[in-house]
C-alpha cells in the first residue's frame, strides 16, 4: 500500500534497545495512525542483517499503510518496496530520483543551508538537531534552537521535519515544521501510542496556528 499523503512524524530506530521492546514501541507508535512512518537506521549492521531487519519492518508497516524509509541504502529500499532517506553527503535526491518507481518518496538529512539547498528533489527533509539529542549524548554540534530550525526551513523546498530533542512541549515552539522526527521519546516511552499521539497533535496545533 503506498500512503498517499507525507508523515507528519519519523520514529527512527534504534537497535540498541532490546530486540523485544524495540518492535513493541514501533508496533504501538504504528498505532497512532498512517501519518506516523518508521526510518531505518541501524549503521552498525552488516548488509544481511540490516536487509533483515529492513524485512521485518516492511511486514509491521505496509500492512497497516504506514511508510517505511531506509536510511541510505537505496538497494534494500527498493528490495522490502519501502522510500528511502538520504543522509548528508552522499548521493543527492536528484540522483536518486531517476531510479525510484513512481510513488516513492524522498527525505533528506540537513543539518545547514548548503545541505538545504542540496537536498532539492527532496519529498521532506529532517532538520537537526534542533534541541540536544537524548538519543546522542556524544554529539557536539550546537542545537538550531526554534530560530536556527525557521531560517533552515525557509530554505528548503521542500516541508521540514524538526529531528532532535523534540517533546510535545519543545514542539510547540516550533510553527514552521511541517512534522517531527523522534527517537527516544517515542520508544523510550512508557506508552509510545500515547507519545506519537501527542506529537501528531502538536504538528496539528501548529498548523492551526500557521492557518490565516
Amino acid at each position: 500500500m503506498v500512503p498517499s499523503t507525507l508523515p507528519r512524524l519519523v520514529v527512527i530506530t534504534d537497535w540498541r534497545l532490546p530486540s523485544e521492546r524495540l518492535r513493541w514501541a514501533l508496533a504501538r507508535a504504528l498505532d497512532a495512525g498512517p501519518e506516523v512512518a518508521v526510518q531505518h537506521r541501524h549503521p552498525e549492521a552488516t548488509g544481511r542483517r540490516f536487509l533483515d531487519e529492513a524485512r521485518e519492518l516492511a511486514a509491521l508497516c505496509h500492512p497497516r499503510g504506514n511508510p517505511l524509509f531506509i536510511n541510505g541504502r537505496i538497494d534494500v529500499a527498493l528490495l522490502v518496496g519501502a522510500h528511502v532517506h538520504l543522509p548528508a553527503h552522499g548521493p543527492s535526491p536528484m540522483d536518486v530520483r531517476p531510479h525510484l518507481p513512481a510513488g516513492r518518496w524522498i527525505s533528506a538529512a540537513v543539518h545547514d543551508v548548503a545541505e538545504a539547498h542540496a537536498a532539492r528533489g527532496a519529498d521532506l527533509a529532517l532538520v537537526s538537531p534542533v534541541f540536544a539529542p537524548g538519543s546522542k549524548p556524544g554529539d557536539t554540534r550546537p542545537p538550531l534552537g526554534p530560530e536556527g530550525f525557521s531560517a533552515l526551513a525557509a530554505a528548503l523546498p521542500c516541508p521540514a521535519l524538526a529531528l532532535g530533542g523534540i517533546t510535545p512541549a519543545r514542539a510547540m515552539t516550533l510553527p514552521d515544521a511541517a512534522g517531527f522526527a523522534v527517537i527516544s521519546s517515542v520508544l523510550e516511552a512508557d506508552d509510545p501510542t500515547a507519545a506519537a499521539r501527542s506529537l501528531l497533535a502538536a504538528c496539528a496545533g501548529q498548523a492551526m496556528l500557521r492557518t490565516p
